[in-house]
Parts: C-alpha cells; structure tokens; sequence
C-alpha cells in the first residue's frame, strides 16, 4: 500500500495527516518542522505501507520506498520544501 503524508504549516509550526485510500488514519500538529512531520508520520504508519507520497501545502514532491524515507527524511524533507518553493515560484510568474 502507497500511503500519503500532506505536510502544513500553520504560524510557526508544522502539521501533518497521513491518508491511506483518501480516509485520514491519523494527523498532529505542533510539530516545529518538515523533518519533524515526516519522522512522526512514519512511526504510526501500518506494517502494509511500502511507501509514501510525500505532500507539502499541497504540492506533491515525490514517492518514496518507506526505508528510504526513515533513513533519509531530511534530504525528502529538503527536496518537499525546495519543489513546493518552486511550483509556488512559477505559479507567481
């Protein structure tokens, strides 16, 4: 199963919800940054999950194998926030 991770942020803090066939599984706020959602994220996922999308104010960075996200969230966390700059930089133009 392809779980999917879409990261917010509000104020000065992060939130996170993580969806499985479009039905909310789980979600937290509070969090102080994208690392910090993804890592979160993770720990609650089911055993079925392989790998997720990962989203950031609504713009999709990537999918990533579940191992290469837990031994790499903040390279995916760095590449979510540089591609959402990006859409959000083109959409300006």
């Amino acid at each position: 199963m392809i779980a999917r991770i879409d990261i917010h942020r509000t104020d000065e803090h992060y939130g996170y919800r993580v969806l499985a066939d479009a039905d909310v599984l789980y979600d937290d706020t509070g969090l102080t940054s994208v690392v910090a959602c993804l890592v979160s994220a993770v720990e609650g996922l089911p055993p079925q999950v392989r790998a997720v999308e990962v989203a950031c104010s609504g713009v999709v960075s990537g999918t990533y194998p579940l191992n290469v996200l837990a031994a790499r969230a903040d390279e995916v966390a760095q590449h979510a926030i540089h591609t959402t700059a990006s859409v959000y930089e083109a959409l300006r133009d």
